[in-house]
């Protein structure tokens, strides 16, 4: 427990568990799984982390499909910064920082991970980032969480649940790399 919750934490109040550590867990291998089938092997492959939880989501699927593959698959990360413009109607804009992508983009298959994908906004900033690292053949978009409200025409490739959410619902991705928690909560303001 935070010692000191921000706003936000405070505003919001659990709703449901959508998934437990081990669902999270089955899911993510049948995502590495369809990954590496709609891929035709790993040839190529290069998984690429969004951060923040996009990150240890990517480097689980690479340990995946190095176990079902016996071959390593590249994993990078894409650092976006959200802030928000208090002054602005847009609300929150995702911000690129340089990101440390760890090995060459080009002519590869790349899978670009995140825990949520919403508006689509976070992804449209992120294949900006991308694309300034040179040009792979195919990106595709891998998501444990698709949550619908969509604001651009952005589709995953590979979700892991579908889950129909209202605007005052908010999904809640917690990892043991960061959050020290293992589980996907739906909170409600």
């Amino acid at each position: 427990m935070n010692a000191h919750p921000t706003p936000r934490q405070t505003a919001l109040h659990q709703k449901a568990q959508l998934m437990s550590a081990s669902e999270i867990e089955r899911t993510l291998v049948r995502l590495a799984y369809e990954i590496v089938e709609k891929n035709g092997g790993v040839d190529g492959l290069g998984l690429i982390g969004i951060r923040r939880r996009g990150v240890p989501i990517a480097e689980r699927l690479g340990k995946i499909i190095a176990r079902i593959e016996n071959a390593d698959v590249p994993v990078g990360t894409l650092d976006i910064t959200f802030y928000r413009d208090d002054l602005s109607t847009l609300g929150p804009k995702p911000v690129v920082q340089e990101g440390e992508i760890g090995f060459s983009i080009e002519d590869k298959n790349i899978v670009l991970v995140d825990d949520v994908l919403f508006t689509g906004r976070t992804v449209r900033a992120a294949m900006d980032a991308l694309f300034s690292h040179g040009r792979p053949s195919r990106v595709q978009l891998c998501v444990l969480i698709d949550r619908g409200h969509r604001e651009l025409p952005v589709e995953a490739s590979f979700v892991g649940r579908n889950v129909q959410t209202t605007m005052n619902e908010v999904i809640e991705v917690k990892l043991t790399e960061i959050d020290d928690a293992e589980k996907v909560l739906l909170m409600e303001k």
